[in-house]
Order: structure tokens, then C-alpha cells, then sequence
């Protein structure tokens, strides 16, 4: 019984800190937006979205905080450039028309297409460095186990299983967001995928905003 609970909290911490900042439903009009020109690719590129979220927070989950000992990096200096990055991507797309299209139009061209899946479909869009940072505290923040391997091994389950859950929602997101086309039209999809824009500014400047405060705090 302790087993099960385990996995089930693993499952909730995990699913619950992730999810609302992942937001796979808000970043799905960029998706539109960023795969307009060719359509046809939009279910292979979601699940590889889907699939580099995963391996992505799992590695962060798992060796994030050990990666970050290392090199002496700490949280608050990867929310600030991790912000920074997100920042400055959302603005290209709040001041960007035509120009994601021709550019996406070459890369339709270009023989590894999968790379579209990681840069900037996956990485900042979709898990940015808000998401890697949750991951990494989740994974260095664990409580101890204190139920024996077994206990130890359904909680790592649970875990993997609610990183699985957000890039369920992910891929389910993005493979079907072009049902939004048909219901908002051209222009409302654009409106919306400018008020994501926008949206995903906020958080870019709110994580680098948590990540100086973090910063001044420990100085202090």
C-alpha cells in the first residue's frame, strides 16, 4: 500500500509542477503558427515535441542538479538566461509575419527536417528553461524514501509515469491543434497565437525576474 502512495504522490508532484508551466494548450497556436507552410509534417513534428519534452525533463529530473554541481552553475543563473532566451524568442514572434514562414519554408527543404522537432518547436517553446528549473528542484528536492527499494522503485515510477502524462498532453495538444484553424479562422488563430506570444514574454521576464531575486537573496 505504502508502495502505491508513492507512485501516486511521485505522479502528482510531478504532473502538478510541470503541466502549468509547460502549458502545451497555450503553446499549441505557436505550433500553428510556426508549422503553417506544411501541415502534413504537424503529426510527425508533435511527437517529436513530445518525445524531446520527455527525454528533456527526464534527464533534467534525473542528473539536472548533478549536471549543475559540476559546473557551478546554480538555479538562479539558469532562470536568468533561460529567461532571456524565452524573453527574446517571444518577441520575435510577437514582431515576426511572413518571415517564420519563408524561413520554415527553407527548412522544409533541408534534408534533417527533425531538427525543427527540437529548436524552437521543443526548446524554448515548449520546455523552456521554467520547466527544466521545476525539473531539476523536483529531482534535487525528492523526499527520501524511507520504504525500502520497493518503495524507492515506485515512487522513481510514478515519476516517469507523470512525465510521461505531460508529454501525452503535449503531443494531444499539438497533434490536434489544427482543429483551432478551423474553429478560430486565419485571423483569430493569429490573434491568439500573438496573445501567446505575449503570454510566453511574461513568463520569460517573470523567470528572470524569480531568478535575480533568487539571485540578490542568497548574496544578501
Amino acid at each position: 500500500m505504502n508502495d502505491v502512495a508513492s507512485a501516486a504522490n511521485a505522479f502528482l508532484l510531478v504532473f502538478a509542477g510541470l503541466f502549468p508551466i509547460v502549458n502545451p494548450i497555450g503553446g499549441a497556436p505557436i505550433f500553428l503558427r510556426l508549422t503553417y507552410p506544411s501541415p502534413a509534417d504537424r503529426p510527425a513534428l508533435a511527437a517529436g515535441v513530445a518525445l524531446n519534452s520527455f527525454l528533456l525533463l527526464l534527464g533534467s529530473l534525473i542528473i539536472g542538479s548533478h549536471v549543475l554541481e559540476f559546473f557551478g552553475i546554480t538555479l538562479p543563473i539558469v532562470r536568468i538566461a533561460g529567461g532571456s532566451v524565452v524573453a527574446a524568442f517571444a518577441w520575435k514572434l510577437l514582431h515576426s509575419n511572413e518571415e517564420l514562414e519563408d524561413q520554415r519554408s527553407v527548412t522544409d527543404h533541408t534534408p534533417d527536417a527533425r531538427l525543427d522537432a527540437f529548436y524552437p518547436l521543443t526548446m524554448p517553446l515548449t520546455v523552456g528553461p521554467g520547466s527544466i528549473s521545476v525539473a531539476i528542484t523536483l529531482g534535487s528536492q525528492r523526499p527520501a524514501v524511507t520504504g525500502g527499494v520497493g518503495d524507492f522503485a515506485m515512487a522513481a515510477a510514478g515519476a516517469v509515469a507523470g512525465l510521461a502524462a505531460v508529454a501525452a498532453t503535449i503531443y494531444v495538444c499539438y497533434r490536434f491543434a489544427g482543429n483551432l484553424v478551423a474553429a478560430l479562422g486565419r485571423r483569430g488563430t493569429s490573434v491568439v497565437m500573438r496573445l501567446s506570444a505575449f503570454i510566453l514574454l511574461c513568463i520569460g521576464i517573470q523567470i528572470i525576474w524569480n531568478g535575480y531575486v533568487a539571485l540578490t537573496a542568497h548574496a544578501g
